[in-house]
């Protein structure tokens, strides 16, 4: 009884105490760092202000047994090797041992790493460990394998497994075996044994992880290459606290020092992930020229790697991009959905665009329709809808697959589509009218399932489109709906009012027709946005100058229909016999638009929802709506632009050249479309 006392006393004194860790030095087996790398003036300004900081406070040493927080990062150890890489130079007996004992320690070390590969889940290992305790070489080597045996299982299983291992009693004796061996361990096995830890869901306040931090900065120096990657990994996952804040501190100045020397390109996106957008311009810059150097060597995992570690240290670089595209490009085939869809995620969170590269891989994903899970074509259409790119022969057969069977797909999935078809305005022309219907029916059964805001939101998606299905626009006008949008949030009001106004302006235009008279109240619209654009000099000065030989022709500047749309400028042209009393309304009017280049799909002339939209309105209310882009504008010789715009708004004067050259830049753009 009393030995069994004695051993709950000494697990909990580690686990638990309250004592500051370094009131203990002989648990660490290095009283100071020696550092090597660094002036001493560097040092002294890095580890001497954040020593203070370095020291673990009492409220961050847990109080429980080490448990799982419920987050498990998918995350694999550095290079994705299997058990025998961290392994397999334990083969060997440590080299202090006696020569009486080394042959006996061989063959158990030898034992245990062989035994250890057949472990199928942390419980196998755990009961390996509990027959005979590891060496503190082989500590490293078992929490591996533990995630190891861990990361590959099926979420549920997962689940099960890892709370065996946190009530399995051998797991608290494994970490404190961890904990008093720190000092004795090599810098890769430190990096190993926290990464594993990690990953796994160990608290990481508590005092296992803290000791592990706190060794790793007494050793930073002394890291090399593959050891500073995996701690760089790991830091992905680490939670802000003193020591985490310190040994971050310290790991970007190791990472800057021996930038010019890494040598391995998955050690470098590690880093870059690691630093992250806090990273300095000046170092993001090192960065870029180091991986330039390096890119000769790139293969597609290394491509896709870089890129996404551009993304997270928002690092946007052309040649680099490049270089790693043209590698994915040339290799789109092999790329699995996952690592493909992560690509396309950075694409979007670093806005590079290149039509070729898009297309490309838009033309891929419609060829794996029938191969990939409904969920994932429309992660995928998000994404490209995101970039402003219309994947064409995606969504041409996406199209077919929903008018099929939509009830396959998830609310959030049909919510995805109706946006993504709405947004990009992408005509099914003989299939339009067949795939809307068989959106409603699906929409109509997860009703009760969706937020009044929700509802809205496809109401008016669905009005971009020009479809009005009473079934859902009915119950979204019902009093006791639009009581639920006074509760919404300050900082979502302005777009939830625009929604409702194009709802209202869409009722009132298209004249829908309806069981009974559907109408939006004003209390729920707001007030009319005005905007405050002002029309751009160059367009101005063209258009004034293009009215100069135009007889009876007027111009209106800055022109606000129906309190809604804005007009750059309308021209009224003449009747072919107009006389003194003519109206202005009966006469011909232009509505000239100078719309942003993101109006327009990426790579064409095609509007997207709201252009397209306020297309379809303008021509509702008697106006030939013609639109040029600031990049036209600016691309043609100033002396050409008035004869430019002049073509444009009045294709009757455009010469013959003009005419072949327009109608050859529409079928291209209509092929991309």
């Amino acid at each position: 009884m009393s030995a069994w006392v004695t051993k709950e006393v000494m697990r909990w004194g580690c686990l638990c105490s309250r004592r500051s860790l370094w009131q203990q030095s002989n648990l660490m087996g290095k009283k100071s760092p020696k550092y090597t790398s660094f002036p001493s003036q560097q040092l002294a300004r890095i580890w001497g202000t954040k020593h203070h900081q370095t020291c673990l406070e009492s409220n961050r040493v847990s109080s429980v047994r080490f448990y799982s927080k419920g987050t498990i990062h998918s995350e694999v150890l550095e290079e994705k090797e299997p058990l025998s890489s961290p392994l397999a130079k334990y083969s060997l007996p440590d080299e202090n041992q006696s020569e009486k004992t080394a042959p006996k320690e061989t063959q158990w070390t030898i034992s245990l790493m062989n035994r250890l590969k057949s472990c199928g889940s942390p419980s196998d290992v755990l009961e390996l460990t509990s027959e005979h305790a590891p060496t503190f070489k082989q500590i490293s080597s078992c929490l591996c394998q533990i995630w190891f045996s861990t990361k590959k299982m099926p979420a549920d299983n997962q689940r099960y497994e890892l709370q065996l291992m946190f009530e399995h009693p051998g797991f608290n004796v494994l970490l404190q075996q961890a904990m008093t061996s720190v000092g004795r361990m090599g810098n890769g096995d430190i990096a190993y044994s926290l990464l594993s830890m990690v990953n796994l869901g160990v608290p990481q306040s508590s005092r296992v992880i803290q000791t592990f931090l706190r060794s790793c900065q007494e050793n930073l120096n002394d890291f090399d290459e593959k050891s500073l990657s995996i701690l760089a990994s790991c830091m992905l996952h680490l939670e802000p606290s003193n020591n985490t804040d310190a040994l971050k501190d310290g790991l970007r100045m190791v990472v800057e020092a021996r930038l010019p020397d890494i040598k391995n390109v998955q050690a470098l996106q590690n880093m870059m992930r690691m630093l992250g957008k806090d990273a300095t311009m000046g170092l993001k810059r090192k960065f870029e020229e180091k991986a330039l150097s390096m890119s000769n060597d790139f293969n597609l995992l290394d491509s896709q790697h870089i890129i996404t570690a551009m993304a997270t240290m928002k690092l946007h670089s052309k040649p680099l991009l490049g270089i790693c595209s043209k590698i994915i490009q040339e290799n789109i085939n092999g790329i699995p959905f996952n690592p493909l869809f992560e690509t396309l995620q950075s694409y979007r969170l670093l806005q590079y665009k290149d039509l070729k590269l898009l297309t490309d891989l838009s033309e891929h994903a419609a060829s794996m329709i029938d191969i990939w899970t409904k969920r994932q074509v429309v992660l995928f259409l998000y994404v490209c809808e995101r970039l402003a790119f219309c994947p064409a022969a995606l969504m041409e057969a996406f199209a077919g697959k929903v008018i099929e069977n939509p009830k396959a797909l998830s609310l959030k999935d049909l919510l995805c589509v109706v946006k993504v078809y709405s947004t990009l305005n992408y005509d099914l022309q003989h299939r339009r009218q067949q795939f809307l219907d068989s959106l409603i029916p699906a929409l109509v059964s997860y009703m009760p399932k969706m937020s009044s805001f929700e509802l809205l939101k496809v109401v008016y998606h669905l009005c971009l489109l020009g479809h009005f299905p009473s079934a859902l626009l009915e119950p979204l006008l019902q009093s006791s709906t639009l009581e639920k949008f006074k509760f919404t949030d300050p900082n979502y009001v302005p777009n939830q009012e625009r929604m409702f106004q194009t709802v209202n302006l869409c009722l009132h235009l298209e004249h829908p027709a309806f069981p009974q008279p559907l109408t939006v109240p004003p209390t729920v619209m707001g007030a009319p946005a005005l905007d405050s654009r002002a029309v751009i000099p160059e367009l101005l000065q063209c258009l004034q100058s293009m009215m100069e030989d135009q007889a009876n022709t007027t111009l209106q500047e800055r022109v606000l229909l129906l309190g809604f749309y804005f007009i750059d400028g309308v021209i009224t042209k003449p009747l072919p016999s107009e006389t003194d009393s003519g109206s202005a309304e009966s006469r011909p009017r232009i509505a000239v638009l100078f719309p942003a280049h993101s109006s327009f799909c990426f790579g064409t002339s095609h509007p997207r929802g709201i252009l397209a939209l306020k297309m379809r309105h303008l021509k509702t209310l008697g106006y030939d709506p013609v639109w040029v882009t600031e990049q036209e504008l600016q691309s043609t010789p100033e002396e050409k632009r008035t004869d430019f715009l002049r073509g444009r708004i009045f294709p009757e004067l455009r010469s013959q050249a003009e005419v072949e050259k327009l109608n050859l830049n529409t079928n291209q753009e209509s092929q991309t479309v």
